[in-house]
């Protein structure tokens, strides 16, 4: 059964990566029509309203349909720091689309160099080179302008995927310390199942599953709050829900 199990995981995954790269050349047409006559915010809304598309297309496609719950929680006109967890590559691809209205990732640089999906993937992201501390800074401000914008900003808090075998890593400050600077409420967020779809451990491995990514309450900054007492509520607050609803 577990080479079975092997065998089909390679074979999902290179239909999973044929089936990308089909559906991406075909929404490359409108992106790159609507991205020369747009600016940012408004290329970036349209750029998510075109990814709800455009995974709503993939996934199911690839056996690995997306149920997102608690998308009320953000209040029309609103704009939030929406703080996840991070068990897979598949994170990214799932929690964009699944964000109400536009918004923006903290991304990794390097990805943005891949032709052609680069300059997709520049459009949803805030880039940043977690060697270079130049670079950390900047997307720092980076950040504070896409909220500006009244474009919501998402963002790891784990830093990098979750390898271990505990719910959630320890969070990074970087989130809560966007929170207090801009006066914007956090928005927790949960992904469900992303590592059984694609595990760190396997490389050019997929299994279909169902994904569910689900948002929580807005948690508003208190006065006087700091960076360590918001990142300790919201982490306690994540990780309750997590153990509570994982399967």
């Amino acid at each position: 059964m577990k080479i079975i199990r092997e065998i089909v995981g390679r074979i999902c995954a290179l239909w999973a990566a044929l089936a990308f790269v089909a559906t991406m050349l075909i929404i490359l047409i409108p992106f790159l029509l609507f991205s020369y006559f747009a600016s940012d915010p408004k290329k970036t809304r349209r750029f998510a309203a075109l990814s709800r598309v455009w995974m709503g297309t993939y996934l199911p496609l690839i056996g690995c349909p997306l149920i997102v719950k608690g998308r009320k929680n953000f209040a029309p006109g609103e704009t939030y720091v929406v703080v996840s967890n991070h068990n897979s590559f598949m994170d990214v691809p799932i929690s964009y689309p699944a964000i109400p209205g536009g918004n923006k990732t903290i991304a990794k640089v390097e990805m943005a160099r891949i032709p052609l999906f680069g300059l997709i993937y520049k459009t949803g992201s805030v880039l940043v080179d977690r060697k270079s501390e130049a670079s950390r800074k900047d997307s720092y401000l980076q950040m504070k302008k896409v909220l500006n914008m009244g474009l919501h900003m998402c963002l790891y808090a784990e830093g990098t995927r979750n390898k271990s075998d505990q719910p959630l890593k320890p969070f990074h400050d970087g989130a809560f310390r966007l929170a207090i600077d801009s006066g914007k409420a956090i928005i927790p967020s949960l992904i469900f199942n992303t590592r059984k779809v694609l595990p760190a451990s396997k490389p050019f491995f997929l299994m279909p599953h169902k994904m569910e990514m689900h948002f929580l309450p807005p948690v508003p900054v208190q006065p006087g709050e700091t960076t360590q007492s918001l990142k300790e509520r919201v982490f306690k607050i994540m990780y309750d829900y997590y153990t509570a609803h994982a399967k």
